[in-house]
């Protein structure tokens, strides 16, 4: 029993440390994200690693068809009714995150509809909100904007597109937005 008390007092101690390193401005990072294909779980799991951020996953109740056309039609259908896809979690403790990046995958030259439902579900109020998505083509910057326009009583900071998976870059935007050093 006390080894594992001195094993979870280590893991918490380098976790504190890890997160005070990484995260310049001291604040509790929440990295949230809706990913169908992994492009978008991969480079949130990326800044949460950079950022000593918490992972969220938006996670739809209904999940979207596994393969690419279907996906395409559900996803084409919801944003022509201005749907709200029901999510299977809530954010733990969400008043106690001070900046929150939101990912997605960009779908239909935009956001999918299941960001509008998490983004509607929380105050945002006081909040830094970091729009981030994955692409494969274009209109990177219709979706960090739609995200921006959705949080319009957050404080934003600029926002990021990778392509695919690719975490080039990341690192050196998130020095020059000032979450890490």
């Amino acid at each position: 029993m006390k080894l594992k008390l001195l094993l979870l007092t280590v893991l918490a101690f380098f976790g504190i440390n890890s997160y005070a390193q990484n995260n310049s401005n001291g604040s509790k990072i929440l990295v949230a994200y809706f990913s169908w294909s992994g492009n978008t779980e991969y480079v949130a799991k990326y800044i949460a690693e950079q950022t000593g951020g918490m992972l969220f996953r938006i996670e739809p109740v209904k999940p979207y068809p596994t393969e690419y056309t279907p996906c395409t039609e559900v996803a084409k259908a919801e944003k022509e009714r201005d749907a709200r896809p029901d999510i299977k979690n809530k954010v733990a403790d969400w008043d106690s995150y001070d900046t929150v990046f939101i990912g997605c995958p960009v779908w239909w030259w935009t956001a999918p509809m299941i960001i509008n439902t998490f983004i509607e579900s929380y105050d945002f109020e006081g909040k830094t909100v970091v729009p981030f998505c994955t692409y494969a083509a274009t209109y990177r910057d219709e979706t960090l904007a739609r995200i921006v326009e959705l949080t319009p009583t957050a404080n934003h900071l600029k926002g990021y597109g990778a392509v695919n998976r690719d975490t080039d870059g990341i690192a050196e935007w998130l020095k020059e937005i000032k979450v890490i050093d």
